[in-house]
C-alpha cells in the first residue's frame, strides 16, 4: 500500500482468512458492528514492513489533524511520531509493551454512506480508505493477544494485492 503523503508498507496475507463485515446476522456466533460496510484480515504475523503515513483518524485519538507515522520492522511499529495525535497514540500503547504495536490488521472500508466522523467505528467503514490496527489480532485469525486493538485510517491509499490494483487513490476498482 502507498500514498502521496508517504505510506508505503507491504505484509504477507499467505494463508489468512478475509473476513467481510455486510451487517446481515442470521447464525449463532456470527457477528457485525454498525454501521457495517469493511473487509479485513489478520497479516501474518512479523511480515510488515515500511511506513504508514496515518491522515484520516485513530481509535483513541479521533481525527487527525497532523499526520502520525509509523515505522514497522518485522511486524511491529517501532516508531510513531507526528504531533500530538501521535503523542496520544505512543501513550495508549505504552501499557501494552511491544505485542500493543503489533500490526493486526488490513481492512478495506466499503460503505458509500459512512463518512469520516473522528468516531473510528464509522470511520474505518468509510469507502475507499484503508485501516491498518496495532495490537491484538487473535479474534480474526492471528496470534497476538493483547487487550488492545486501535484502528488507524488512511485516505486515498493504492492498495495492490498479489500485484493486482484493488484501490486507486481512494477508489475501490473492484
Amino acid at each position: 500500500m502507498t500514498t502521496a503523503l508517504g505510506t508505503d508498507i507491504t505484509m504477507s496475507l499467505e494463508g489468512r482468512q478475509c473476513h467481510e463485515d455486510h451487517g446481515i446476522v442470521r447464525n449463532p456466533g456470527e457477528f457485525t458492528n454498525l454501521p457495517a460496510g469493511e473487509a479485513y484480515l489478520a497479516p501474518v504475523e512479523g511480515t510488515a514492513r515500511g511506513r504508514i503515513v496515518v491522515d484520516g483518524s485513530a481509535a483513541g485519538v479521533g481525527i487527525v489533524k497532523q499526520p502520525i507515522t509509523l515505522i514497522v520492522e518485522a511486524g511491529y511499529a517501532t516508531e510513531i511520531t507526528g504531533g500530538a495525535e501521535a503523542d496520544k497514540l505512543k501513550e495508549i500503547t505504552a501499557e501494552f509493551g511491544k505485542d500493543g504495536r503489533n500490526i493486526a490488521e488490513l481492512g478495506i472500508g466499503t460503505n458509500d454512506k459512512a463518512i469520516l466522523t473522528g468516531l473510528v467505528l464509522e470511520d474505518e467503514k468509510v469507502m475507499g480508505t484503508v485501516h491498518i490496527a496495532i495490537g491484538d489480532n487473535a479474534s480474526m485469525g492471528g496470534k497476538v493477544s493483547v487487550p488492545s486493538h486501535l484502528d488507524l485510517v488512511i485516505k486515498a491509499p493504492t492498495l495492490l494485492l498479489d500485484g493486482r490494483e484493488i484501490i486507486k487513490d481512494g477508489k475501490l476498482l473492484v
